[in-house]
């Protein structure tokens, strides 16, 4: 008899503007919204090839610090172009933990203000 496990379909995260918010992280990501999201919509899907993030537009704003996060690892580029990348589409620096010998991270607020991280790629961190 095998044991009854879940996994996890979807990140969700509450939001002002399910739609903005969506398009900004798939953006991130280089996802893509669901075929149904338009302005407007309660909810907008980022189908990504690794996890899902699930936008729901919510009542009340953002208060405190997020109980959870995002930590992501750039694939084609340093961890400091991806920073550079990810403000240009309209992320802030939160918090700049990267060190003088290359390691370290940085975290960053998404439009809404929601933090995740950045941290070294794979290739800065074998090097």
């Amino acid at each position: 008899m095998t044991a009854m496990t879940s996994s996890v379909r979807h990140v969700t995260i509450d939001c002002a503007d399910a739609y903005r918010l969506g398009t900004f992280w798939a953006e991130v990501l280089g996802g893509s919204l669901g075929e149904d999201d338009n302005p407007g919509d309660p909810e907008a899907l980022v189908k990504t090839p690794g996890v899902s993030l699930l936008f729901i537009q919510v009542p009340e704003g953002k208060t405190v610090k997020n109980r959870l996060h995002l930590d992501l690892q750039p694939q084609d580029r340093t961890r400091d172009e991806e920073v550079e990348r990810l403000l240009a589409l309209g992320a802030t620096l939160f918090g700049d933990h990267r060190r003088e010998d290359g390691t370290g991270w940085a975290t960053l607020a998404d439009i809404e203000g929601n933090e995740f991280c950045v941290e070294r790629s794979a290739a800065e961190r074998a090097g």
